[in-house]
Formats: C-alpha cells, sequence, structure tokens
C-alpha cells in the first residue's frame, strides 16, 4: 500500500465511526460487523499494515469510504452532513488528546483489561461495549471540546446506545490518530481532494 492509501484506511476508520454513531443515534441500530470492526481496531497491536488495523479487508470500512467520498465531491446529494461533523470533530479532538500524556496513559493502561474482556467473550460484547464506553467518558469527556451526536432521544437516551456512541467515537478518535501517525493533515481534505477521491474510487467499484 502506498502511504495515501494507508491514510485512507485510517481515514475510512474515521468516517466508520462517523457513520456507525449518526445510525444509532436516528435508528437505534447499527451493524454488529461494523461495531466489531471498529472496537477491534483499538486492540491491534503491532499491524503489518493498516488494513490489518480493520479486520485486513477493505470490505470492512466500506460505509466509512463511501462517506468520506460524499465529504470529497461535495455533492450535496451524496454528502452525510452529521457524520462529516462527526468526522471533523473526532480529527480535532483527537489533536487534543495528543497534547494531555495523562489521558493517553490511562487509555493505554485500560486498553489490555478491555482485550481481556474481548478474549472472553467477543468484541462487540455489551461488556466490551460498555467498557470501551467508560473509557472515553473517563478521558475525552473531560476535554473542553464535546462531540455533540443529534438524533431521536428515545435512542439516545438508552444506556447501551450511549455506550455503543462512546465506543465509537474512542475507536474513531484511535483511527484519527492513526491517520495523523501516518502523515494524514486536515488540509490534505481540502488541497488534495482530487488525488484522494482517485485512490478511493477503486475501492467501491465492487459495489
Amino acid at each position: 500500500m502506498t502511504s495515501i492509501q494507508e491514510q485512507l484506511t485510517a481515514l475510512g476508520g474515521v468516517f466508520l465511526a462517523a457513520v456507525l454513531v449518526d445510525r444509532i443515534a436516528k435508528t437505534g441500530q447499527a451493524t454488529e460487523a461494523g461495531v466489531a470492526c471498529m472496537l477491534g481496531s483499538l486492540l491491534v497491536r503491532d499491524p503489518k499494515d493498516t488494513l490489518e488495523v480493520y479486520g485486513g479487508d477493505d470490505l470492512n470500512l466500506r460505509e466509512g469510504y463511501r462517506a468520506l467520498i460524499g465529504a470529497l465531491e461535495r455533492d450535496p446529494s451524496a454528502l452525510q452532513r452529521e457524520p462529516l461533523r462527526y468526522a471533523l470533530s473526532m480529527l480535532g479532538l483527537e489533536r487534543q488528546l495528543a497534547k494531555r500524556d495523562d489521558l493517553l496513559e490511562t487509555i493505554g493502561k485500560r486498553l489490555p483489561q478491555i482485550q481481556s474482556q474481548v478474549e472472553h467473550f467477543g468484541p462487540s460484547h455489551e461488556n466490551v461495549v460498555a467498557a470501551c464506553g467508560a473509557l472515553y467518558q473517563d478521558t475525552l469527556s473531560t476535554l473542553r471540546q464535546r462531540i455533540q451526536v443529534h438524533g431521536d432521544m428515545r435512542n439516545l437516551q438508552q444506556p447501551s446506545n450511549a455506550s455503543k456512541i462512546r465506543a465509537l467515537l474512542l475507536a474513531g478518535i484511535r483511527s484519527a490518530r492513526l491517520w495523523r501517525q501516518l502523515g494524514g493533515h486536515r488540509w490534505q481534505l481540502v488541497i488534495s481532494r482530487r488525488k484522494l477521491l482517485k485512490e478511493l474510487y477503486p475501492l467501491m467499484r465492487n459495489e
């Protein structure tokens, strides 16, 4: 994979998390495969490439790529406005997190505990979701910038949905961190828009 493709894989993770958050907020539902992919991405250590973080298959990220393409094309009919807002908020929140060694240390200490739960229950089990959601609440929720999630209050007020949304935001911010470590910058989304789209279109041809 080229460096641009590696960056797009991580950015696809950010946008997939954003799409899933939006879906849970509005409908109370999200694909278990998507949630498992994103929560699993929190726990991958020393991957051989970026795609391995997301289960080794671009298909896992397809919905994220679609939302990213809609944002880069600037086509009002294809633009997923709330997922784009969540994705940009996650990129911004990751920049704040990068300056907080104490929060990074907390996350680093608690992820191995979550790994143990995954090995016991599986990646999308309610106990794992709750642990990831609590980790988000104890760390990223304490930062000044907050991500405001909009949707149906009946869905947002359900504790299981709230935990799932927080867990997905944590995973999305992990992807944002990976994207930045791979050389990603927010200005690329404006300046290198056409270049990014050229790399993304082939990923969607098999639909």
